[in-house]
């Protein structure tokens, strides 16, 4: 009955805003007469700002030259809020909005160097490296909110204001808090953002600034007690089901995250500008030299808090009641670059580039305040590029660790770029080969549940890559081959005797050497106003249980799409996706890692329905779903993705971005 006057209540207030904005464009219309009546009395004209004059750049896109890219007004896939359910990414999860998530499919990290391991909130972080920098006629301010009604209350505000036609600054705020569907599955954020772009007169100098702040704080429960609660005929409400770990107020169990940064970059053009549109908003800006000076200071802090006694065992054996493991680490970071580009008459058809760079990392590690440690690591990079006309496309990379902690690490990467035809499409060949250094939490841990000091050896990994995609027809197709030595993993320590005091135990491992092939295939197929989007992805390997991967994973989206009184753009459809069988993970909770347990358990798999709606009205893009809407009928009753914790139960989502331009 609840979700009836939810649903009702939102149809209303959406079917109200439409009646206003068609009653706005009729008051439009009629006043049309006196706006011209008053334009040629003003003797002058005013500029009708819209979408197109909200531009912004980002940092890859300022290392290649000074452009920018309008906005993002379209509502495809708007309704995915939750990175956990991305399409192309999809994840394991401890069961809601923001708790421990581990990718689904195997995409395996290219960073080298020093690394901290601990992954499992990343998906909610806010990164210095995706602010856009905006550049806007008029001030630009966003208000994103998904909630109201329901539960997982996200909120998003950012404003961007050009203080003179060479200088925006800007900033955004984030908060979310999600309750979750089982006792202590609580999750909230608070993420913060100040930004700054300036360019000087002659648009040889320009400066990116930002400031980010990022604190999560995820609840954790242990997990629930019963292993049956599908068999159940008639489940309850899930927060009905006791936890390992009960713990409340300040004393509730979470692992906390603190990240916190500052970046500078500072870059000259020097020589010839190649430019593009002089004067207007859609400039283009291309050097024939530049260099840059990148800097920055990063603090993070990764906390794990419990102050009550296992009684369930939801950890290692253990008598302890306070825990208070901590992980810390702060890092300066100075990279100097230069750039070479030699290009013909034409921009965009011949061009060859050169690019090199140093760039100095030095970190302060503190575990669990008790050992304090200093690296620092010196790393070569370089690129050199080819294009010719815009058929070919040619790029070589080089990353070389050459002094420091992390000596020897690298990685190598080289792409290949063919058009065929807009008719034939576009065909990508890629390779790359890296040699990276274990990260912290394999070499070293000294928690209260979990101690170990290892010399692990270097993961080596070589990769090779056929790419196909076709616009015209629709259809990318990706072929990836990956070769590995050494791939690190945890594991629960081997307990034949069933010995309850090694049980949950993990301890890091290596691989010998790891086979596997991926393929992705999307389709893309229009019938009239309907569309149906289709991607497939299959993974064999030598050592799927070690992985811990499925072979087959299947995402499907049909859809409507009509516009509504000539004002109302909108898409309704259905999403369904579905995972073969595969060794299901256990989750360490002080440690916050996935790991593969004694038991290897392979849960029963379904497919997952969504119902949707999104749509644009002017200014305004806004979703509604009914997320695993077939577990209302019992197909599934509940599934599983991580060992003894619940996936979500089916749930309706009611989301609304405003943009203001003025």
């Amino acid at each position: 009955m609840k979700v009836t006057l939810r649903l009702l209540a939102i149809f209303c207030c959406i079917l109200g805003f439409v009646n206003q904005v068609q009653a706005q464009s009729n008051d439009e219309w009629s006043s049309a007469l006196d706006s011209a009546r008053a334009k040629e009395d003003a003797k002058q004209d005013s500029v009708i700002l819209s979408a197109k004059y909200i531009r912004y750049t980002t940092l890859d896109m300022m290392k290649k030259g000074t452009y920018t890219v309008q906005i993002d007004t379209s509502h495809r896939n708007f309704q995915y809020y939750n990175k956990q359910n991305l399409p192309g990414n999809p994840s394991i999860n401890l069961g809601s909005y923001g708790l421990a998530t581990r990718d689904l499919l195997f995409q395996p990290s290219k960073t080298i160097g020093f690394q901290s391991g601990f992954h499992s909130l990343e998906r909610t972080l806010y990164r210095p490296d995706s602010i856009q920098y905006f550049r806007a006629r008029a001030r630009f301010s966003e208000l994103y909110a998904v909630g109201f009604f329901f539960d997982d209350q996200v909120f998003r505000a950012r404003l961007a204001q050009n203080i003179n036609p060479r200088l925006n600054i800007g900033g955004e705020f984030h908060a979310t808090r999600a309750d979750g569907y089982y006792t202590n599955q609580k999750y909230s954020d608070i993420k913060s953002a100040l930004f700054a772009w300036y360019e000087s007169e002659n648009h040889r100098y320009n400066l990116l600034t930002n400031l980010v702040f990022n604190k999560l704080d995820a609840s954790e429960n242990g997990s629930i007690l019963s292993d049956n609660i599908f068999k159940d005929k008639e489940k309850q409400s899930s927060d009905r089901y006791p936890v390992r770990l009960q713990g409340q107020g300040d004393n509730r169990p979470r692992n906390e995250w603190r990240d916190n940064s500052f970046f500078l970059r500072q870059s000259m053009f020097l020589g010839h500008l190649d430019t593009v549109d002089a004067g207007k908003s859609t400039m283009q800006i291309y050097p024939t030299n530049s260099v840059a000076h990148n800097s920055s200071v990063r603090i993070q802090k990764y906390n794990f808090f419990k102050n009550e006694t296992d009684a369930n065992g939801a950890f290692p054996y253990g008598s302890s009641r306070l825990t208070q493991d901590t992980t810390e680490i702060t890092s300066i970071s100075n990279e100097f670059e230069y750039s070479f580009y030699l290009r013909g008459k034409s921009i965009f058809k011949n061009e060859a580039k050169l690019n090199v760079a140093f760039q100095h990392d030095m970190y302060w590690y503190s575990d669990s305040g008790v050992n304090n440690r200093f690296y620092q690591n010196g790393m070569l990079k370089g690129e050199l590029g080819y294009k010719f006309s815009d058929r070919v496309n040619l790029t070589g990379k080089v990353n070389q660790i050459v002094m420091g902690h992390n000596f020897g690490d690298y990685l190598y990467e080289a792409k290949a770029d063919f058009l065929l035809s807009s008719n034939v499409g576009k065909i990508t060949l890629s390779a790359y080969s890296q040699n990276k250094s274990p990260e912290m939490v394999f070499n070293r841990m000294n928690y209260t549940y979990h101690q170990w000091e290892r010399d692990l050896n270097k993961t080596k990994t070589q990769n090779l890559a056929f790419q196909y995609s076709n616009p015209k027809i629709g259809f990318n197709g990706k072929v990836e081959y990956f070769l590995m030595d050494n791939y690190l993993y945890f594991k629960e320590i081997d307990n034949p005797q069933n010995d309850p005091r090694l049980a949950k135990l993990i301890e890091p491992a290596q691989l010998g050497s790891v086979n596997l092939l991926k393929v992705s295939v999307g389709q893309k197929f229009k019938f009239s106003k309907f569309t149906l989007d289709n991607l497939i992805v299959y993974q064999k390997t030598d050592q799927q249980e070690t992985l811990a991967t499925p072979e087959i994973y299947t995402w499907h989206s049909l859809y409507y799409s009509n516009v509504l009184y000539k004002v109302v753009d909108f898409n309704i459809g259905v999403d369904a996706r579905f995972n073969t069988p595969f060794t299901t993970p256990s989750y360490s909770i002080n440690a916050s890692q996935f790991y593969n347990d004694n038991a290897g358990i392979k849960f029963s798999t379904y497919p997952i329905f969504d119902a949707w709606a999104t749509a644009n009205i002017q200014r305004v893009t806004l979703f509604i779903s009914c997320n695993f809407v077939n577990q209302y009928l019992g197909m599934p009753k509940g599934y599983y993705t991580v060992r003894r914790y619940p996936m979500n139960d089916a749930n309706i989502r009611f989301g609304v971005s405003w943009k203001f331009y003025d």
